[in-house]
């Protein structure tokens, strides 16, 4: 995975140059990756960097790995990849690559020994962790586990699925674009997951993890974190309006779903589970550090 990086430095006239115009802007560096001295190409005439960089499209290969603020193991998880997705790198060091997350654009850095060359997908698993089997057979030894909504290119073979790590039992798997109609459905299927801060169902979950993959498990693809899909998923539930199943209600920091008119269905740090309770539970619970629990309601659809 040598030389991954495409580096544009200042170049003479017949090399590749950019123009600037204006000042520089401010830029979330959440989902535009921009660093002290490098910057993704499509951001040149944009945004000011020393160096741009031509990112490489790689997948992940580990079953899940997290996406962290910093190139150090102790760094803070802010998201997570699960096998199959893409992952943008543009710079690449022996331990480390720095880039984007292909399903929502997130910038971080994931350890290098977790991507590898570009694979395309023909299917998802769908179940809760399937066993990924050395041979078609399902007494034969467990190479790995891959969990829910991790993608994977293959061929059938009988009751089998042989991708190029091992075989997937077809009943844990489905087509990739088999999508899922019912959101909440999906989500629910998360129940008593552990929360854990920046996972995206890799041995745990957090609130906003679990909206996206919920969502994009049926198609519909939106940003990773709360205060980024309270602005761009669907549309504002006016407050006389009763809530309805599949309806979003976003707090201070966290976002749930309603599973019906009055149980909201979320990741969260209180039981440090995916639980279900009662709306009224957690408006309450959170009455006391937030005089407006609830900052936004919004809604799918129709």
């Amino acid at each position: 995975m040598k030389g991954l990086t495409t580096t544009v430095r200042s170049a003479p006239p017949d090399r590749i140059h950019f123009k600037l115009e204006g000042r520089s802007v401010a830029l979330d560096r959440r989902v535009h990756a921009a660093r002290g001295d490098l910057a993704d190409l499509s951001l040149a005439g944009t945004l000011f960097s020393a160096h741009y960089a031509r990112a490489v499209e790689l997948t992940c290969v580990a079953s899940g790995v997290p996406v962290l603020a910093q190139p150090s193991t102790s760094a803070q998880a802010i998201s997570e990849l699960l096998r199959g997705e893409h992952f943008h790198a543009l710079d690449v060091t022996t331990d480390w690559a720095w880039g984007f997350c292909g399903h929502d654009g997130y910038v971080g850095y994931v350890r290098r020994e977790a991507l590898d060359v570009l694979e395309t997908a023909t299917h998802r698993i769908v179940a809760a962790a399937a066993p990924l089997f050395s041979q078609p057979d399902i007494k034969s030894p467990i190479i790995d586990y891959w969990p829910r909504g991790a993608l994977f290119g293959a061929t059938e073979q009988e009751d089998f699925l042989a991708a190029g790590d091992g075989f997937v039992h077809v009943r844990h798997a489905a087509a990739v674009d088999a999508l899922e109609q019912d959101w909440v459905e999906v989500a629910l299927r998360y129940l008593g997951q552990p929360y854990v801060w920046g996972g995206r169902g890799h041995r745990g979950v957090d609130c906003s993890g679990l909206v996206q993959v919920a969502l994009g498990q049926c198609g519909i693809a939106v940003p990773r974190d709360t205060d980024l899909q309270c602005e761009g998923i669907g549309s504002p539930v006016p407050a006389v309006e009763p809530l309805r199943r599949g309806d979003l209600v976003f707090f201070p920091g966290h976002v749930g779903f309603m599973a019906d008119s009055e149980t909201l269905l979320h990741a969260n740090a209180h039981w440090m589970a995916v639980v279900t309770e009662p709306l009224a539970d957690v408006v309450a619970r959170l009455a006391a550090s937030h005089p407006e629990p609830i900052i936004a309601r919004r809604r799918i659809g129709a």
